[in-house]
């Protein structure tokens, strides 16, 4: 089973239409597509998170429990709205982002006992909430907790510049959390604020997951490494497509042990997600164009891999 942690957002989505800008309401929040991914790419799920007592808190509790997700624990922040990320689109379909998140509910947590903990062979932690304090200090909680009871712990990079002062201040923090990660995923970009070097000389002992877009991903793992192609796709959205992916690489390795992470079983795992994120890009919103298993295994089988 997979426990996701961290953040549950809206997502507000821009359309420029008749010369005004429009913006669709869609859930989102890292954490949140990859336990959505992953159950509906057939592992055993459950989310835990927090919204505000509003609106768009309404929408996402609505939501979430719509996904059918194996347990859902988002907690109803009185004090504080739920999260927003604008998010608009290039003709590619590419996405930039701005959030609305000042004193927000993504970073106050629920409390989680060592018994939920104990149910998760793989712990998966967001990383919004460590740019601030009480996220931090609540990430390394759950660390300790997950190293304690012998589970698998995964890590999200998904950097983002505007809720950071600097580059040098995240990348400290965020590699506080890395060392204790046995699975950690990248972007193409995102190896760039880190360095090929850090990745390759310190990362060795994990497992390491590159999203490359269109050209595939990469993984690293004990001194080995392969790039990985996907299939052919003309983007409408990019939002959420390496979440998909991801979410396709921890319901792989939720069905095996460590010890089967051979090159053949990787390259497997890592060629079945990159058809998870390059499905997800065929329309809008991070979770509502998830594609199921049948349309994986279709796009897996037609053989039209670069």
């Amino acid at each position: 089973m997979i426990l996701c942690i961290g953040e549950i957002l809206a997502d507000m989505i821009g359309t420029v239409k008749d010369g005004s800008l429009w913006y669709e309401r869609k859930a989102g929040g890292a954490p949140f597509n990859v336990a959505c991914a992953a159950k509906k790419f057939g592992a055993e799920v459950k989310f835990a998170g927090s919204v505000g007592n509003d609106l768009i808190g309404d929408f996402l509790i609505n939501f979430a429990n719509a996904r059918k997700l194996d347990g859902v624990l988002i907690e109803r922040d009185n004090n504080r709205n739920t999260t927003l990320a604008f998010v608009e689109l290039d003709e590619n379909g590419e996405r930039s982002f701005c959030f609305y998140r000042k004193n927000t509910a993504d970073y106050n947590l629920p409390y989680l006992s060592e018994n939920q903990i104990a149910e998760a062979k793989i712990v998966h932690i967001g990383s919004l909430m460590l740019s601030e304090k009480e996220g931090f200090d609540y990430a390394k909680r759950i660390i300790e907790l997950a190293r304690s009871q012998g589970k698998l712990i995964s890590f999200d990079i998904n950097y983002r510049t505007d809720i950071f002062k600097d580059k040098e201040s995240a990348v400290k923090v965020y590699k506080e959390i890395i060392k204790y990660a046995d699975v950690v995923k990248f972007s193409d970009d995102e190896v760039k604020v880190f360095t090929e070097s850090y990745i390759e000389n310190e990362l060795c002992d994990k497992l390491v997951c590159i999203s490359l877009g269109g050209n595939g991903s990469k993984w690293r793992f004990k001194g080995k490494s392969n790039i990985v192609p996907s299939i052919k796709v003309k983007p409408v959205d990019t939002t959420g497509a390496g979440d998909a992916f991801y979410g396709g690489i921890l319901s792989g390795l939720d069905r095996i042990p460590p010890s089967q992470w051979t090159e053949e079983k990787l390259n497997e795992i890592f060629s079945f997600a990159n058809v998870c994120g390059a499905l997800n890009t065929l329309g809008r919103g991070a979770i509502d164009c998830l594609p199921d298993l049948d349309a994986i295994n279709r796009a897996i089988n037609k053989g039209d891999i670069k």
